[in-house]
């Protein structure tokens, strides 16, 4: 007996070229808050929870971070990235995989730490239709990534056992959330992160971008 199982994937630097943008975003919102953050060390925090980046900006700048000056910083940076939205573009091979998926009946989802206003941006660059799976947000969990709860969630929407699905993503914080809801973890280097620094968090394989994912699909559980 076949178990039924699913593809749950990150979204920016997963699917969308898109980690730079919110790079970008991310400091000139910083900067308008008089906040001054090297933009190596804004890009080593992509992907995980907006207030687990605010506790950790609050650690290396020593700059206390209210709730309202954490609410006008997400404001910025949703603004920002918006801004920047024509510039992103669908990574190498990520629609011809979902479509494969599709075509071989395999669930998919997508969960991201970021909100809808700013996934919103990414699924249009995509070209696909948001009503044709579930799409998880940082706005339907308590907890975004590292904690697992937004794959919980995806996993739940697809009525697929968390256990039986493929997490695909580009960062560390996709990576450690995987391992902590016992999903399989894949990495993509299309974000930034290198292979080592993904295996060690947890990724069983890692592949360049979608185009190569799809070029090995049979290794992570894809059949027709």
């Amino acid at each position: 007996m076949r178990i039924e199982h699913a593809f749950l994937f990150d979204l920016d630097g997963t699917l969308v070229d898109s980690v730079y943008q919110h790079v970008l975003a991310w400091k000139e919102a910083l900067d308008t808050e008089g906040i001054d953050l090297s933009i190596w060390r804004i890009h080593r925090k992509i992907g995980m929870s907006g207030g687990l980046f605010t506790n950790q900006l609050l650690r290396e700048t020593g700059i206390e971070i209210t709730d309202e000056k954490n609410e006008r910083l997400r404001h910025l940076h949703a603004e920002a990235y918006r801004r920047l939205g024509a510039q992103i573009r669908p990574l190498p091979g990520a629609s011809e995989l979902l479509q494969w998926l599709s075509d071989a009946k395999i669930p998919f989802a997508i969960a991201t730490s970021g909100r809808m206003e700013t996934a919103a941006v990414n699924i249009a660059a995509l070209g696909i239709d948001p009503e044709a799976f579930p799409v998880i947000t940082r706005d339907k969990v308590k907890y975004a990534k590292p904690d697992p709860d937004l794959f919980i969630a995806a996993a739940e929407a697809l009525g697929v056992a968390i256990e039986n699905s493929v997490v695909v993503g580009d960062a560390i914080w996709d990576m450690l959330a995987a391992t902590r809801c016992k999903a399989l973890g894949v990495g993509l280097l299309s974000g930034g992160y290198g292979q080592e620094e993904l295996r060690n968090a947890g990724a069983i394989r890692v592949y360049e971008d979608p185009a190569d994912l799809l070029y090995h699909i049979d290794e992570v559980g894809g059949r027709r």
